[in-house]
């Protein structure tokens, strides 16, 4: 059952918000403010001092994983080598001494991470770990020739919630292997936006005024399919995903444009598309949601006229099908502001869903009953 009214009932959101991911979010701005000031100068120059690799590898898994995406669409096609995310045990084959590997664990604890900087070390490959001070990813880059640790401190948030921690030092390292080349001003101006947008889309803020409840709620009672435009939109779109599973633990589907208007488009006319039938009043309600499709289209400023002319086609087909379309602008002008106002605004619906079902949006307790089944 959906909770409509307690989005607009601080105290009652609070209570059920017994971790605190609401002030975690609102934090965003903050966290990226917080590595500019403290990351350590030092070692981004010694960082800068290496030659150019030829092939850079983010290694890291779930909200830690992010950064690799965040980095790859921040840099666009304009990047000057590949950059891959790899997010399991092992590397490519051809990772070798000419590459950077960047191991990236929030807690430093990730046992996928672990692994694959492991291996970059015994391959030779140059060997940079972003992750929680004195953790068990710092001793193991303290005992690779050559490595360098960034730590960080999410001050006990879950890495999802912490991904300017953890993204912000990728980006300066990215600067400082000369493959980024980004002002240290627009991580100002993007987490004054990030902080803007909070603002307006705050706990305080009533339902009928904020754009990210109405988007919550939209997503509360239904089957989401969020679809991003450009790199920008599409990473924003696979985050929104993640955070719906995990802050909302609502299943949902997402891709790209053009991309889906090859495939995924044609669920449209499946059995779960089409608005949810109107209830008949004197049934008894048994509190379920009926979930039908939503459309979800996260759209980045600076999109190809191509993929622009999509936006209204694909729409009208799903409106036509009964297929509701909500539509989400990105703000600002340099890609981290584009990509932090999309991510920061379905951050916010994703924690309010999950409210307005009535669920903490911090408990995780089947990715805990893995873990200790992995542990026995």
């Amino acid at each position: 059952m959906i909770d409509d009214l307690l989005l607009d009932d601080s105290n009652g959101m609070s209570k059920l918000d017994a971790s605190g991911m609401l002030a975690a979010v609102a934090s965003s701005g903050a966290q990226m403010r917080e590595t500019i000031a403290t990351i350590n100068r030092d070692t981004l120059h010694a960082v800068s001092k290496g030659d150019q690799p030829r092939n850079l590898v983010i290694a890291g898994l779930g909200g830690s994983g992010v950064g690799g995406d965040v980095l790859k669409a921040v840099i666009g096609k304009s990047t000057p080598l590949p950059i891959i995310s790899e997010r399991s045990h092992n590397l490519p084959g051809w990772v070798g001494p000419m590459d950077v590997v960047v191991g990236v664990s929030c807690s430093g604890m990730t046992e996928e991470t672990l692994s694959t900087t492991a291996e970059a070390g015994r391959r030779g490959a140059r060997v940079i770990t972003i992750g929680a001070g004195g953790s068990d990813l710092e001793k193991l880059s303290n005992s690779i020739s050559g490595a360098v640790h960034f730590p960080i401190d999410a001050k006990g948030r879950s890495p999802r919630a912490s991904l300017w921690t953890h993204a912000t030092p990728l980006l300066m390292v990215a600067n400082a292997l000369g493959i980024a080349h980004i002002d240290e001003k627009e991580y100002e101006i993007a987490a004054d936006l990030m902080d803007e947008l909070s603002v307006a889309n705050g706990p305080s803020v009533p339902t009928l005024e904020n754009f990210a409840k109405g988007l919550a709620l939209s997503c509360a009672e239904s089957l989401p399919m969020v679809w991003g435009t450009g790199m920008i939109g599409a990473t924003a779109a696979a985050r929104f995903m993640a955070q719906l599973a995990e802050n909302s633990k609502i299943p949902a589907t997402h891709g790209e444009l053009p991309e889906v208007g090859h495939n995924q488009i044609v669920a449209f006319d499946g059995v779960l598309a089409g608005a949810s039938p109107a209830r008949d009043i004197f049934r008894d309600d048994d509190g379920a949601v009926d979930r039908r499709t939503h459309l979800y289209i996260l759209r980045d400023t600076n999109e190809h006229p191509a993929v622009e002319k999509r936006i209204g086609i694909v729409s009208q087909i799903a409106l036509d099908r009964n297929v509701p379309v909500t539509l989400l602008q990105a703000s600002g002008n340099h890609p981290i502001s584009r990509l932090a106002s999309l991510i920061i605004t379905t951050d916010w619906a994703s924690v309010y869903a999950g409210l307005a079902l009535g669920i903490d949006p911090s408990q995780i307790s089947a990715i805990n009953q893995l873990k200790a089944g992995l542990a026995n």
